[in-house]
Formats: C-alpha cells, structure tokens, sequence
C-alpha cells in the first residue's frame, strides 16, 4: 500500500477516535506536526496555520475534548509493526516522567526518579509518569512504534499495571492480526526495575516471553536434581541449590556458551543456565497470592563485553527470560533484542525536545491524557510518513542516501509538504463571537485546590502484618 494512502487511512481512523472536540484536537496535532522548530509552548500552536481556530478552542478541545482509548490503541495496534529477523514482535515497556514541581493545584502528581548530570545525583521531582509501550526495530535505530502510554497514579502499583496494559496490547495486537497459531511468541523487554518472572506468571496465559535486565545481588535456584524418591515419603524438593550471582563458586555448568564480534562493543560473551528460577515467599508482591506460589523457570544469562563507548571497563549485565531450552542462537537473539530497548530513549527525547510532549503546562492530570494520545498519533504519523518524506538536512548534517532512513526529526521537517497531499477530515471552524470574561476589575474568588505529591502505598512486611490490615 502507498505511504500516503497509508496516511490518510491512519488520519480518517485517528479522527474517529476522537469524541469530542475532534475538529480542534485533530488540527493541534497536525500543528505539532508541521510547526517549524521544536515546540515550545502550547499556545504558539495556534499560530499555525494548520491550526484553523483561536487559542480558546485549543485549551477548550484539550479541558474538554474526547478520546475513545480503546479505538485508539486498536488503530495503534493496526498500523504495520516491525518485527525481528525470526518474524516476531518486540515490545519494550519503560517510564517517561512528565515533570510538574511547580503545580501545587495539579492533583494525582508521584515522586518521579531523574537522573541528574554526574555521579550521586539523582533525585525524586514531583510529576506525572506515564508506563509506555513500544514495538521494536530489529537494528539499530531512533525509530519505534509507539502501542500505549498510561498514567501511574499514587494508588497505582507499577508492576500489576504494566501487566494489565500489556495484556491489553497484547490481546489487541492478536485482534489485528499481528499475531496468529504458529507465530514466535512476543518478545516484552524491559530494563531494570521490573519483575520479568511476576509478568511472565501474569501473563502466562498469552503467547509472551518476558525478559529483562536483573540486578547484580540477586540469588536465583537451580532446577531440583533428578533422585530416587525416598522409602520414607515426604514432600518433593521444589527448589534445588542457590545461585549468587556475586558468588562464582555458586555457579554450575552453564548449559549455553556464546562469543560474538560486535562492532560497537568488542567480543561479547553470554553464558546461559537453563531452568533457572526465583525463590519466591509469601511478602511484598507475593502477599497476596493464595496457594502454593509457584516456581517460574527461565533461562539466566550472564551477558560481558570487552569494553562500552566511553568505558574500557564494563561490569557484567545478568538477563532473565522466561523461555527454557534455548538454544545459542536463540541466547544470541534474546541479549541482542535487550539492546534494542534502549532504543525507547531517543524516542522519549523526540517527544520531549521536539514535539513537545511536556512543554503545556496543563493542571488537570486528564487533559495530560490526552495531551500524550495527541503526540503519539503524531508521532505515528511521522513514521507512515518517512517513506514519502525528502531530506531537508541542514549545511552540517549528513546527507541520508538509503530511502526511508531518515530519523524522526528530519521527517518532522518536512511534514509539512506531505500534509498538504493528504485528505483532512476535519471540518472548517464556524464563525463565533468570544464570551464576555470576566468584568474588568473583579478577582477570582474560587481558588484552585492545592494537593500534596502523593506517594506508592507501602505493602506489609509480612503476613501477620497483611492479615492485620485487611482484618
């Protein structure tokens, strides 16, 4: 199919979505897409002249407008998806904070983690984290395909969310046709601070292998070794010999050994242990599981490189997935995808430095929302349209030789010239009068509430503490 009918089939689904307001927020983000520069500010949009009504609408489409999520995620899940070399689906999964410091009247707002510049300084800023969902390119690259963005609020915990948002996606990708009987499954890759083996045992019941980064401490089990049942009885072992992962005289032979030359990284050595698995107790995450828990078996590997750009001393990278029996190959391929999470940045830079994913300055966690459907529909757009799109490189740039090559913010550029070919759905703005406001000299007496920063409710240490609580 043609990129541009591609386009206009994309821009007539994303404006069905729309519920209200469609007519203003479908030309806001066709002035996000085609304003010159990165954007600064919200109300510079207006200016556009893509964007056909006052700076009241704009304000007015985002207070009040409409988005029918489910639509959404389904016209997402529609579009035509990269995939690796094998054929399957990569999904990354991370957090992008939105940063509010400054809005005391802006309720639902978390303690945020950023890193700062230089070692040791990291810090905790009030705002809003959204958990997105991202389809991966086999190789290098500044593109990916953006699923789903969700908003974690102070109630909210972050592991049992992002299972539920991923099964979402996942079943919606199986709707579309992305996945049928007989595919590979779904590669979910995610960097450190999620727990591949709860995802894994969450979504179980889904064509999904979860795999994802581990920290260095961690003590994994090894799989219970074949014995002769004992004359006396008792209960089976479930669990055999423990696995420190700072302790080498703890680690057995590894069932998989691989060496590779890379480019960028030197030779890069993965030894893989099968069956490996956690040992999992009745608290934190845990705590609320009735029955027996269960043992979530996957392959541990252990993943060195001769040296990173920047660092001729790379410490060694401990991955987990939830496939067993993999081959060296498939050990290749599964360390390999982890790189491509990474990935996800230059896509959370584009949207914050370039289309201006967090410059609004919006009280209502709500009118947030759709702000960040608002930049991923346009962020879809600009990759339907990199096919058609020419190089308007700047004199120190470059010049991109292979078709469909050029990054995302290149083809912002001339974004321009392609929306004009293309149909628009919108509607052309009615004639109206501006309302009265309010009378010169009076003040406003309703005072916007102020809400304290929220934090993640701390679950029970234990089980006589959990029992405690919910009586």
């Amino acid at each position: 199919m043609h990129s541009r009918t591609v386009q206009a089939w994309f821009c007539q689904g994303f404006y069905a979505t729309l519920t209200a307001r469609a007519d203003a927020l479908f030309e806001l983000t066709d002035a996000v897409l085609c304003t010159e520069g990165p954007v600064k500010t919200l109300v510079d949009l207006s200016l556009a002249p893509e964007h056909r009504r006052g700076h009241g609408a704009l304000y007015s489409a985002l207070g009040a407008g409409g988005v029918d999520m489910a639509r959404f995620r389904g016209l997402l899940a529609g579009q035509r998806l990269p995939r690796a070399a094998d054929g399957r689906l990569m999904l990354a999964v991370d957090v992008s904070n939105r940063l509010r410091p400054d809005a005391a009247t802006s309720s639902d707002r978390l303690f945020c983690h950023t890193y700062g510049r230089g070692q040791g300084q990291a810090q905790m800023i009030p705002g809003w984290p959204y958990s997105v969902i991202a389809a991966l390119d086999p190789g290098r690259s500044s593109w990916t395909a953006l699923l789903d963005a969700v908003r974690l609020g102070p109630a909210c915990d972050t592991a049992t969310v992002t299972a539920a948002q991923l099964r979402e996606v996942v079943t919606g990708l199986i709707e579309a046709g992305q996945w049928r009987d007989g595919d590979a499954n779904i590669l979910i890759v995610a960097d450190a601070g999620y727990d591949p083996a709860r995802l894994a045992h969450a979504l179980s019941d889904l064509p999904v292998e979860a795999f994802a980064r581990l920290r260095s401490d961690r003590v994994f089990c090894r799989p219970v070794p074949a014995r002769p049942r004992s004359p006396r009885g008792g209960r089976p072992a479930k669990h055999g010999g423990l696995f420190r992962f700072t302790d080498p005289e703890t680690w057995h032979t590894p069932s998989v050994t691989t060496h590779t030359r890379t480019e960028r990284y030197g030779t890069a050595a993965a030894t893989a242990w099968n069956r490996m698995h956690p040992r999992l107790t009745h608290r934190s995450v845990w705590i609320d599981h009735d029955g027996e828990l269960p043992v979530i078996a996957g392959t541990l590997i252990r993943l060195t490189v001769e040296y990173l750009p920047g660092d001729r001393h790379p410490k060694p990278v401990w991955l987990w997935t939830s496939a067993v029996d993999l081959p060296a190959e498939q050990v290749n391929r599964a360390w390999q995808a982890f790189l491509r999470c990474f990935d996800l940045e230059h896509t959370f830079r584009l949207l914050k430095q370039t289309l201006g994913a967090s410059c609004p300055k919006l009280r209502d966690p709500e009118s947030a929302d759709r702000w960040t459907s608002l930049i991923i529909a346009a962020h879809a757009q600009l990759r339907l349209a990199c096919p058609a799109a020419s190089d308007l490189r700047r004199p120190w740039e470059k010049p991109v030789t292979e078709p469909g090559k050029l990054t995302p913010a290149r083809v912002c550029r001339g974004f321009r010239n392609i929306r004009g070919k293309t149909p628009i759905p919108a509607r052309a703005p009615k004639p109206s009068r501006p309302g009265p406001g309010r009378p010169p000299g009076t003040h406003n007496r309703h005072h916007a509430t102020r809400h304290d920063v929220g934090k993640i409710p701390k679950r029970p240490a234990s089980i006589t503490a959990h029992r405690s609580t919910t009586g």
